[in-house]
């Protein structure tokens, strides 16, 4: 093949894909731009070094695999700590309806999920992917998707509920 036709494959398939990475690393990072721009970086790169092999296989799985791999490498590197959003971060809407504070405080509480919590979440609900293909995702079983799904969920409730508390002064 050409390294022009490859280029154009990749193309396409970029201008196809990268607005769905874009989502899933900003909800993975919990509204942090600028690390989800270098996830997403991160994960077109190896798309593209990898184009030949993965381009019949599907590269949307393969990136989208990449990305929580890099999110969750990210995470694990010491004395890297997490930013806190605030209300003057500028950030690309997700839905024209979102109330702004509710996406503050489901963010606020998705950076205290651990981060394989938080990957579960982002790749179930927000991806809307069945456990299957988000056991492939994370290289686990489907049962072990199933209980960090379930863990996630009751501590996002709880996290969710204490942030509604502190705001109606009820807790």
């Amino acid at each position: 093949m050409r390294g022009g036709d490859r280029e154009a494959e990749f193309r396409e398939y970029l201008l196809a894909d990268r607005t769905r990475l874009m989502r899933t690393a900003l909800l993975l990072t919990a509204g942090d731009v600028h690390t989800a721009e270098d996830l997403v970086q991160t994960a077109c790169t190896r798309v593209y070094v990898h184009w030949h092999r993965i381009k019949h296989e599907g590269a949307g799985p393969y990136a989208h695999r990449i990305l929580v791999n890099a999110f969750l490498d990210e995470r694990r590197r010491a004395g890297r700590h997490p930013e806190v959003v605030t209300a003057e971060t500028l950030e690309p809407r997700l839905t024209d309806e979102a109330d702004p504070a509710d996406t503050l405080a489901v963010r606020g509480a998705l950076l205290d999920l651990a981060p394989r919590q938080r990957a579960v979440l982002v790749l179930r609900y927000f991806q809307d992917l069945d456990v299957a293909s988000c056991a492939r995702i994370l290289e686990c079983t489907e049962g072990t998707v199933k209980s960090q799904t379930a863990k996630a969920l009751k501590r996002l409730r709880e996290l969710l509920s204490e942030e509604s508390d502190r705001t109606t002064g009820s807790g």
